[in-house]
């Protein structure tokens, strides 16, 4: 089975995928390779959603957060 066909995985794979990358941030911490670009979207997420009239910061927070680690996890 090919990996990096995201149509032949399994549904449940990318979930596992992130229960170890969040793991992985939470035990190695700021010296995981992910824990400075899921940052690095949170805070972008928090300056838009503060610049944004209808989002809050923290749901920008979250949002870019999300976004960055998704992205991680795809690669």
């Amino acid at each position: 089975m090919d990996q990096n066909d995201p149509n032949k995985r399994g549904g449940q794979d990318w979930v596992e995928d992130v229960k170890s990358e969040v793991s992985g941030m939470a035990k190695e911490g700021m010296h995981h390779p992910s824990t400075k670009p899921v940052l690095a979207g949170a805070a972008i997420g928090a300056l838009a959603g503060a610049l944004l009239p209808v989002v809050s910061w923290p749901l920008g927070l979250a949002a870019g957060a999300g976004i960055a680690l998704y992205n991680r996890v795809k690669k």
